[in-house]
């Protein structure tokens, strides 16, 4: 993208010298131009901005992430690779308040040139690059041209890597540049050169979690115990009935009733305030609702799983409709249908409709 650019920047650059500044008709036609492009860039930054506010709230993107820093003049070709340790949520925030400052801050650099110096040249380039820019920030081209700000974990919109992805080539550092060592090793996908017993429960919970549909959930399962069935990630405060609920891998739903079994609570809730059922509305995970709501002994339409607002005051089935999983949806709507038509006090809501 910067090469294209550069074939469109060179010759404005050269015509806009060529512009006659003392013209009133050339000053009045550069200024309604760019007031125009620029009124419609600081629209869409803001846009961007909401959107990424939204996304960095969403519990799937509180994970960490390791983002490549700017490139370094007279770097060592040599050396380990760097990247900074971040929170994908707060990355994504931040990244767009920068984003929205950056673009004010060029905004009033230009037009106070204008003003100040009756500098003309900075307007023509500045309308015709604006556009150019926007298109090559990453954030602008994944709300606006890549589906928009779902599944940050696959798109990797700021080249970033997972933890499973941090080789021994690679290095991981602080915001000051100083190197830390993670203290969570990923398993690999295809075989792990760690016993899972030497690894914390929590840390087999987050591999199984980071590795997705691909994972082996025996490891997890290895280890869980009426004692730890109900167990809470410190940083999210994920159970594991929770990441079962929206992993989407093989066995999952048979895993979900052997926690269930051992005690597994889906009321519980993690820091965003949602529960089971919300991982499943969310992730669209039809059979994972299925066992969450299944008529057994602890069954989740009683329990009113389907009811409960999260911190953002949205139910299960909020986030059904937001996310459009209609297979989800269906299987809500017949559990609810069965609640009522069960016993007398189904029969007296409708007589009371």
């Amino acid at each position: 993208m910067a090469f294209n650019k550069m074939f469109v920047m060179l010759p404005v650059m050269l015509a806009a010298r060529k512009l006659d500044g003392e013209d009133p008709k050339v000053v009045l036609y550069l200024r309604c131009a760019y007031a125009a492009v620029q009124t419609v860039a600081v629209f869409i930054v803001l846009f961007v901005y909401f959107k990424a506010n939204a996304a960095s709230k969403n519990s799937s993107n509180a994970v960490k992430i390791y983002v490549p820093p700017p490139p370094q003049p007279f770097a060592d070709p040599n050396a380990k690779k760097q990247y900074q340790e971040k929170v994908l949520g707060e990355h994504l925030l931040s990244t767009a308040r920068s984003l929205v400052g950056s673009t004010l801050f060029q905004i009033a650099m230009t037009v106070g040139l204008h003003m100040w110096k009756g500098m003309i040249v900075s307007l023509a380039i500045q309308s015709i690059m604006c556009p150019f820019n926007l298109a090559e920030n990453p954030l602008v081209g994944t709300v606006l041209l890549k589906g928009g700000l779902v599944d940050l974990k696959d798109k990797r919109i700021f080249g970033e890597k997972v933890r499973e992805d941090i080789g021994e080539e690679d290095e991981v550092v602080n915001a000051e540049g100083n190197v830390i060592v993670l203290k969570k090793e990923i398993a690999s996908k295809v075989e792990s050169k760690e016993s899972p017993s030497k690894k914390s429960f929590e840390d087999v919970l987050l591999d199984t979690w980071d590795l997705g549909a691909d994972a082996d959930i025996k490891p997890l399962m290895s280890m869980l115990t009426k004692k730890n069935v109900n167990f809470a990630t410190s940083e999210n405060g994920w159970t594991p009935i929770m990441i079962m609920s929206g992993l989407g891998a093989k066995s999952a739903v048979g895993a979900m009733r052997q926690m269930k079994a051992l005690g597994a609570n889906p009321a519980k809730v993690d820091k965003e305030g949602w529960n089971a059922l919300h991982w499943s509305a969310f992730h669209g995970s039809a059979d994972a609702a299925k066992v969450l709501l299944a008529k057994d002994d602890y069954d989740g339409m009683t329990i009113g799983l389907h009811k409960v607002a999260d911190k953002e005051g949205k139910t299960a089935v909020d986030h059904v409709k937001e996310e459009g999983n209609q297979d989800v949806a269906k299987v809500i709507e017949e559990a609810e249908t069965l609640d009522l038509g069960d016993g007398a006090a189904g029969e007296g809501l409708r007589k009371r409709k």
